[in-house]
C-alpha cells in the first residue's frame, strides 16, 4: 500500500509545509525508517520535496504550505468524502485513511470534508434481511490483486464440478451485491463468480497484467457478452410512443427504439426465449403490436387462448 502511504504524505506537507521522518511516521502510524524512505522516494521521483538540514529542519515543499499538490477545490474535497465516508463505516482501514485525510487537508477544508463524510449511510441489507457478511475470499483476492501475486483457486462451475486453476487475478467487480474476479489463465482472460470459489491461496508469485489492462472497459466487453447470450431472442414491436418509457422499465437495456413516426414508436425487444418476451407484453393486449418474430406471436396467441378458455365461458 505504498502508494496510499506516498499520497498520504503529500496532503501532510500540503497543510503543514514542513515535516520531519518523526512526524510523518507518527501521522501514518509506520517506521521513521519507512517515512524516511517514502520522502526520499517523493523527492527522487521529481517531486519538489527537499530536505531541510541543521536544527530545526527536516523536510519541505518548494513554496511552503502554500503549495497545493492535491489540487483540490473545496467542492471537490466533499465529493471524495462523500465517496469515502460510507465505506469507512464498515471497513476500519477505510475510516483510518479517511481520519489521516481529513488532518491532512487545509484548515479550511476540513468542517465541510468531516460532514461529507458522515452525510450517507449505506445499508445493503434488504427489508427483512441481516446485513451481509463480508466475504473473506473478497479480502484475499483484494490483495492480491494489489499486491500482484498469483491466487490458487478451486472453482465450482455450473455443472458443480469443481477445478484447480493457478489465475493471475487483475481486478474486483461488486455488481449488485454479487462479487466477480476478472484474471489471466493459460487460456487467457476468464470472469469467475466469487461464491463459485470453494477456496483460495494467495501464491508468492508476482502475478502478470497486461500494461493496457483496463479493469472497467474489460468488464463492460464482460457485461455486452453476458447480456448477448442472456439475450439471444429479439422481437420488433409497435407501441405508443408515450408508453416507451414504461417498455423501457420492463426490458431494461433489451428495448432498443429503432424508429418513430405518427405518435408511434418501433422497438426492438429482447430476451432469453420468445415466451418470456410474450409473458411481459401478454398484459399490454392489443397496444403493443408485434410485427417482427412469428415465435412470440405464436406464444401470445397459446397465451391468449388458454385464457379465454379459462375465462371466457365464466359467469358473471
Amino acid at each position: 500500500m505504498r502508494a496510499d502511504r506516498l499520497v498520504a504524505t503529500l496532503l501532510l506537507m500540503q497543510s503543514r509545509g514542513r515535516v520531519t521522518a518523526k512526524e510523518v511516521a507518527g501521522e501514518l502510524e509506520v517506521s521513521v525508517a519507512t517515512a524516511r524512505r517514502d520522502l526520499e522516494a517523493l523527492s527522487a521521483a521529481g517531486i519538489p520535496v527537499y530536505p531541510q538540514p541543521g536544527r530545526g529542519g527536516g523536510w519541505a515543499l518548494v513554496g511552503g504550505a502554500r503549495t497545493d499538490l492535491s489540487g483540490l477545490t473545496a467542492t471537490e474535497a466533499q465529493a471524495l468524502f462523500l465517496l469515502v465516508g460510507p465505506a469507512a463505516a464498515v471497513a476500519p482501514d477505510a475510516k483510518a485513511a479517511l481520519r489521516k485525510l481529513v488532518r491532512a487537508l487545509p484548515q479550511t477544508f476540513r468542517a465541510d470534508a468531516e460532514a461529507a463524510a458522515s452525510a450517507v449511510v449505506i445499508d445493503s441489507a434488504r427489508w427483512g434481511q441481516e446485513v451481509p457478511e463480508r466475504d473473506d475470499t473478497v479480502d484475499l483476492l483484494r490483495q492480491a490483486v494489489v499486491r500482484r501475486r498469483k491466487v490458487r483457486l478451486a472453482y465450482r462451475n455450473r455443472t458443480h464440478q469443481t477445478t484447480e486453476r493457478l489465475v493471475d487475478p487483475w481486478g474486483l467487480i461488486d455488481k449488485d451485491d454479487v462479487w466477480y474476479l476478472i484474471a489471466g489463465t493459460e487460456k487467457g482472460q476468464r470472469t469467475f463468480r466469487v461464491d463459485r470459489i470453494t477456496d483460495a491461496t494467495a501464491t508468492d508469485e508476482e502475478a502478470h497484467r497486461p500494461g493496457d489492462f483496463e479493469l472497467a472497459k474489460a468488464w463492460d466487453e464482460v457485461v455486452e457478452e453476458m447480456e448477448q447470450r442472456r439475450s439471444p431472442v429479439s422481437a420488433v414491436v409497435l407501441i405508443e410512443q408515450r408508453f416507451v418509457h414504461v417498455l423501457h422499465r420492463q426490458f431494461g437495456r433489451h428495448c432498443e427504439v429503432l424508429g418513430e413516426q405518427d405518435g408511434r414508436a418501433t422497438v426492438r425487444l429482447a430476451a432469453h426465449t420468445p415466451l418470456s418476451i410474450a409473458e411481459r407484453i401478454a398484459g399490454w393486449g392489443t397496444t403493443v403490436e408485434v410485427i417482427e418474430s412469428a415465435p412470440v406471436r405464436t406464444e401470445l396467441a397459446r397465451i391468449g387462448a388458454e385464457l379465454a378458455a379459462r375465462y371466457g365461458s365464466v359467469d358473471e
